[in-house]
């Protein structure tokens, strides 16, 4: 592959690529999984063993400490609200760690782009992967948590790919322009902790929406991470269909940016070795 060469931007080309270089993928962010927890004692029980903790500790300080509630009934306690909680934080995960890494996606990966003949745009893709094996992950430990707590699951757990999936294209979007722009701001990755957290504590992880005034809705819907954290717990939790029109929408938006960024990510990398 030539760099400086024309790179197609069409929406086709962006489904060819992904299906052509689809064992590439899997076998890089397999590679990356693997050597992450390569070398420790516990080995690939780390992803099971943090987000648990987390939510323990999340659980103890938003429940009682500050007391937050959700309204759900006169019966709720700690461990209706850990299952609330943890839904957020896997979703806001899967988001979060791929922005952090995506601005610095190119710069660590030099000996790609100078020198092998390697397919550049791969490699947001293969950091969402691997960002999803860890929700994923979480997805299961709160599957087991709601047995445990409920009893039993709703049958609604059905429609938890068709939430994740407008979430999973914004978010590839999302990483393919980080990581171009970041060759040419490298402030960028230097910021993305600082965004994190505000989406983090802007979306509806800690508190339901119904808990603020009308006037915020606005603003907290705005927040990609907020819709998606509702239609998860209304299926996952509350045994409700989610909001169909809500996630057509979605990810019509998703798609566009998406592409949008592919397309840039295609016409900037032609620079990505002059640059670094």
């Amino acid at each position: 592959m030539n760099p400086h060469a024309p790179q197609s931007t069409s929406l086709a080309s962006l489904g060819k690529c992904l299906w052509q270089r689809r064992q590439l993928i899997k076998q890089l962010a397999w590679q990356e999984i693997i050597g992450r927890y390569r070398g420790s004692i516990l080995g690939i029980l780390w992803p099971f063993i943090t987000p648990i903790l987390m939510l323990a500790i999340y659980t103890f300080v938003f429940s009682v400490v500050f007391k937050i509630k959700w309204g759900v009934s006169n019966e709720e306690d700690k461990t209706s609200f850990a299952l609330l909680l943890y839904s957020g934080l896997v979703i806001h995960g899967l988001l979060a760690e791929v922005l952090n890494r995506a601005p610095n996606m190119i710069l660590s990966n030099v000996s790609f782009v100078k020198k092998v003949v390697f397919p550049l745009e791969i490699l947001p893709v293969v950091s969402l992967v691997v960002a999803f094996f860890h929700s994923m992950v979480g997805i299961i430990v709160l599957l087991f948590a709601a047995v445990v707590i409920n009893g039993s699951l709703p049958w609604t757990i059905v429609y938890i790919p068709f939430v994740l999936i407008p979430l999973i294209t914004l978010t590839l979007g999302i990483a393919w322009i980080l990581s171009a722009l970041g060759v040419f701001v490298r402030d960028i990755g230097q910021t993305m902790g600082v965004v994190t957290t505000i989406l983090l504590f802007t979306s509806t992880v800690f508190f339901p929406l119904s808990a603020l005034p009308d006037k915020y809705h606005s603003f907290i819907l705005a927040n990609p991470l907020t819709f998606i954290i509702e239609q998860l717990r209304e299926v996952l939790i509350f045994g409700h269909a989610p909001n169909w029109l809500g996630l057509g929408i979605y990810m019509l938006i998703a798609i566009i940016i998406a592409w949008t960024s592919y397309a840039c990510f295609q016409l900037s990398r032609k620079v990505f070795a002059d640059v670094i």
